[in-house]
């Protein structure tokens, strides 16, 4: 089978194309004929990172063609998505059941993947704010992968207003169609007014000026892997919270609500309420280019790869 790997740490010309051999499923596995792909931001950033090569895993989706010793509840054939940690990159990629959610009938293994993981952490991120009906929302990098979903998922929740935040102008389109009522892109010194909690996907210089944007007793929930630190003065002045949020920990420590969100995603897909976006897809072979699409903070939705 075909793989991408990478030996040393880089941007995206250090990704290669390589033969490996199908990988044969352990106890509690599943060997998935990968469909599509999804691109991160995390992963993008962990190539950068100056550390040993990992596997570039994440979310993927396809079809079961074999089964690890004691699976259960899963048969070759079944469409499945769900998070891989080792090769996901791959014609065929191994998928614990615990992390593995049926792709329902009328759903496209592309759209799998552009929904189900990128909206567990959306929707994670809401409910970690704790939102009330009618309350003012900020979205940033709200053209993302998870940044769209969270768009519309706050309108679901009954946001009264969404401010979308967004690295260049030429967004702004995209995602005022997603049902967002104001527009802002970050070099903007006044971000408008105040909103009663942020979910923020970008960190790093970015964190301070969304606590700023937010209202007295607002909260921020922080899901990124930029970093990033904030003022306790900032925090005390205006009785603000910020609030860390991780989904592997869901995953690990409450299977049962993960669960329940998975549910939740696919039911708003069914219902017309939740619209996955998918900006591009690429061959396995083109994995540089949807890097430097990720890297290049150009896209609108979900960058996928189709092996």
């Amino acid at each position: 089978m075909r793989r991408v790997r990478y030996e040393r740490s880089g941007g995206p010309e250090v990704l290669f194309l390589e033969e490996a051999p199908v990988p044969e499923p352990g106890p509690g596995e599943l060997l998935v004929r990968v469909e599509a792909a999804g691109v991160t931001l995390p992963v993008v950033r962990k190539v950068r990172e100056p550390r040993e090569p990992i596997p570039l895993g994440g979310e993927i989706a396809g079809e079961v063609v074999a089964l690890g010793e004691g699976v259960t509840g899963h048969a070759p054939g079944d469409r499945v998505t769900g998070l891989v940690f080792g090769h996901g990159y791959a014609d065929y990629a191994l998928l614990h059941t615990a992390m593995a959610s049926p792709v329902p009938d009328g759903a496209s293994t592309v759209d799998a993947v552009a929904l189900v993981r990128s909206g567990l952490v959306a929707l994670g991120a809401l409910d970690a704010a704790r939102p009330e009906p009618g309350e003012a929302a900020l979205v940033t990098a709200a053209a993302s992968g998870v940044g769209h979903l969270a768009v519309q998922l706050a309108r679901v929740r009954g946001a009264g207003r969404i401010v979308g935040a967004v690295s260049d102008s030429h967004k702004a389109g995209f995602v005022r169609g997603l049902g967002v009522d104001d527009v802002i892109t970050y070099d903007r010194q006044d971000w408008g007014e105040p909103v009663d909690y942020a979910l923020d996907a970008v960190g790093g210089e970015l964190l301070a000026p969304a606590v700023q944007a937010l209202a007295p007793h607002g909260r921020l929930v922080a899901y990124s892997s930029g970093g990033g630190s904030v003022a306790a003065h900032d925090l005390l002045a205006g009785a603000k919270s910020v609030v860390g949020f991780q989904i592997a920990l869901i995953a690990r420590g409450k299977p049962n609500l993960y669960e329940a969100w998975r549910r939740e995603l696919w039911r708003l897909y069914a219902a017309g309420e939740l619209r996955p976006a998918v900006h591009a897809r690429f061959a396995l072979e083109d994995a540089a280019l949807a890097h430097a699409v990720i890297e290049g903070r150009g896209n609108l939705g979900k960058v996928v790869l189709v092996p």
